[in-house]
C-alpha cells in the first residue's frame, strides 16, 4: 500500500477514537476536492486546437465547453471525476466522421476550468445548460460519475436523448462514499461522519441524496432510449458487475460491451471503444431508416 495512503489511514482512525468530529472533517476536506488537474496530454491537443471554446456559469466558478462540427446531430460527452473533456479526443474524431457534432466540457475544479470541485448537481446543470443551448442531443456518451449525473439530469431536468453510452457507470453517490472509505481502509464511525458532512455541507437543502442520486432509481427515466454499457474487466474503482446488472435491468434497449486491461480511466480513450460508439451510432442510424415510412408505398391521398 501506498506509504501516504497509510499514513493518511492511520492518523484518521486514530482521531476518530478521540475526536471523531474533526477526523471526520478531515475525511471531508479529503473527499471533496480532486487530487489534482488531469493535464492535455499531447495526442489529445490537435482535437482540442480544433475545437471553439465557452464559458458556462456553475456552482462556484465556470465550466468551459468545447464545440465541434457544424450543430446537426449534436452528441455531448459528460466526463468524470479527477478527468477533463479533452478525455474524449479520440471518440471526438470518430463523431465528427460520422457527421456529428461533439460537445464536450471541463467541469469546475476539472481541467481548464475555474473553481475547486464539482458537484453531481454541477455536472446535472452543465448538461441542462448545454442541453438548452445545444440540445436535443442524438447521442450523451457519459463516463464514471457522469454516468450517474447523466441519469438524473434525465430525470430531474428532463434532458432527452435517443442514444445513451455508459461507460464504467457509477451505480449511485454512495458507492463513491463507501469507496472512498474502503480506499483509505477508514473505520465505520468515520463513514458515518463523512456522509454527515456531505449532507450538510455539500448538499444543504437537497433531500434524499442516497437514493435519489441512484442509477437504479433514474434509469426509468430514458423512456424509450438505447444503451452501449461499456466496462473493463480490470476497473479498480467500479465493479464491472454494476455495468452487468444495468445492463440486464434495461432488458433489450442496451448491449455490453467488456474490455481488459483498459481499467477505470483508459478505457474512455481507447480507440476499441470508439468504434464500438462509433457502430452504436451507425446501428441506430440503420434502425431509424428501416423503421422510416417508404416514400413510394405512400397513396395519392398519403
Amino acid at each position: 500500500m501506498d506509504l501516504a495512503v497509510t499514513a493518511v489511514r492511520t492518523a484518521l482512525n486514530a482521531a476518530s477514537y478521540v475526536s471523531p468530529g474533526p477526523a471526520g472533517k478531515a475525511a471531508f476536506r479529503l473527499f471533496r476536492k480532486p487530487r489534482g488537474r488531469s493535464r492535455l496530454r499531447p495526442e489529445e491537443r490537435p482535437v482540442m486546437d480544433r475545437a471553439v471554446a465557452g464559458e458556462i456559469a456553475v456552482g462556484g466558478g465556470r465550466a468551459v465547453s468545447y464545440r465541434w462540427g457544424t450543430g446537426e446531430r449534436p452528441v455531448l460527452l459528460v466526463h468524470g471525476w479527477e478527468s477533463r473533456g479533452s478525455r474524449f479526443a479520440t471518440l471526438v474524431s470518430e463523431l465528427l466522421d460520422l457527421g456529428l457534432s461533439p460537445i464536450a466540457f471541463d467541469a469546475p475544479g476539472h481541467g481548464e476550468a475555474t473553481g475547486e470541485t464539482m458537484t453531481i448537481l454541477d455536472l446535472r446543470d452543465i448538461i441542462t445548460a448545454l442541453d438548452a443551448e445545444h440540445g436535443p442531443f442524438e447521442m450523451v456518451v457519459a463516463h464514471s460519475l457522469g454516468v450517474t449525473a447523466t441519469f438524473v439530469a434525465v430525470r430531474e431536468r428532463g434532458v432527452r436523448t435517443e442514444r445513451i453510452v455508459a461507460i464504467s457507470g457509477v451505480p449511485d453517490f454512495a458507492y463513491l462514499v463507501d469507496r472512498f472509505c474502503a480506499g483509505l481502509g477508514l473505520r465505520a464511525r468515520l463513514n458515518h461522519e463523512l456522509r454527515g458532512r456531505i449532507e450538510r455541507e455539500l448538499f444543504a437543502g437537497e433531500e434524499d441524496i442516497w437514493s435519489r442520486f441512484s442509477v437504479p432509481r433514474t434509469r426509468t427515466a430514458a423512456g424509450e432510449s438505447s444503451f452501449l454499457v461499456v466496462h473493463d474487466e480490470d476497473d479498480d474503482m467500479v465493479d464491472p458487475a454494476d455495468s452487468r446488472a444495468l445492463t440486464a435491468a434495461l432488458g433489450d434497449r442496451a448491449r455490453l460491451v467488456v474490455t481488459r486491461g483498459l481499467g477505470h480511466r483508459r478505457i474512455i480513450a481507447d480507440g476499441q471503444v470508439a468504434a464500438a460508439v462509433r457502430d452504436f451510432v451507425i446501428s441506430g442510424a440503420s434502425a431509424r431508416a428501416a423503421a422510416a415510412p417508404d416514400p413510394s408505398q405512400r397513396t395519392a391521398a398519403g
